[in-house]
């Protein structure tokens, strides 16, 4: 089984810049997009329902921004689209898929760069995500979280620890709350097979940061433990184009 994860900073704009032609040729059992920044008037309906796969949307209130979409050939038998606390459901972060093999959740964490209360707002919505990781974990269920978490974790996780030191998306109080997760049973599946630096799936596009590998690992894919076992490999596809961000992806093993 493979499963893939995307930000694709606007769908409609990476639709226009092959992203069906790409979703036909990687044929991910399930792929889950973050930022699609539209709704469901402004998609084409190929983009909507793409041939061979269940679609689950989640769409903000505010139009063009935020957003996330799960595609899965195999339909979950429960999908949740909320974590239960209005100001966060409403700007569309997550959908919550429970298969026979596992839970996955789907999220768009926010950005905190914008002032102090975003970034409140941020570290309130990595509380609530965690609260409901281990509400769901305590009935001994297989998690999988996938997503723009928008925080490097490690030095090695950015090209210039250094400077952003005191930069939303590297801030100590942010990585604490990575590190709480790592604590509390969560496997980052891209480090535990892949110890070495350069390997970013974000680049500031307006520095033309890509083309000089001047970037942050943003994008994860987070197991529980007890699903460990069944992951075979992770990775990064930093030469797949069409965002600011690049898709990640996992293998796991069937049974």
């Amino acid at each position: 089984m493979k499963i893939l994860s995307w930000n694709v900073n606007g769908i409609r704009a990476v639709e226009r810049k092959g992203f069906l032609q790409w979703l036909y040729h990687e044929l991910p059992d399930i792929l889950c997009v973050q930022e699609t920044k539209a709704c469901p008037d402004q998609l084409s309906q190929e983009l909507q329902q793409p041939q061979g796969y269940h679609e689950y949307w989640n769409y903000p209130e505010k139009k063009g921004y935020s957003g996330v979409v799960t595609f899965t050939k195999e339909p979950p038998p429960t999908v949740r689209y909320d974590l239960g606390i209005e100001e966060f459901d409403v700007e569309g972060r997550i959908i919550i898929a429970e298969y026979p093999q596992f839970i996955l959740l789907n999220v768009y964490f926010p950005n905190g760069k914008r002032d102090e209360t975003r970034l409140k707002y941020k570290l309130d919505f990595y509380e609530l995500t965690f609260e409901v990781l281990e509400e769901i974990k305590a009935k001994n269920s297989k998690l999988i979280i996938c997503g723009d978490f928008n925080t490097a974790h490690k030095k090695i996780d950015l090209a210039d620890p250094k400077k952003n030191e005191k930069t939303s998306g590297f801030l100590p109080i942010e990585r604490a709350w990575m590190d709480k997760l790592v604590a509390h049973g969560y496997v980052d599946t891209f480090r535990y097979f892949n110890k070495e630096p350069n390997q970013y799936t974000w680049w500031d596009l307006r520095t033309k940061a890509r083309g000089r590998n001047i970037g942050w690992r943003l994008d994860y894919f987070f197991v529980s433990e007890n699903l460990l076992s069944s992951v075979t490999r992770a990775f990064i596809m930093p030469q797949v184009m069409g965002s600011d961000h690049c898709p990640v992806g996992i293998e796991l093993k069937d049974g």
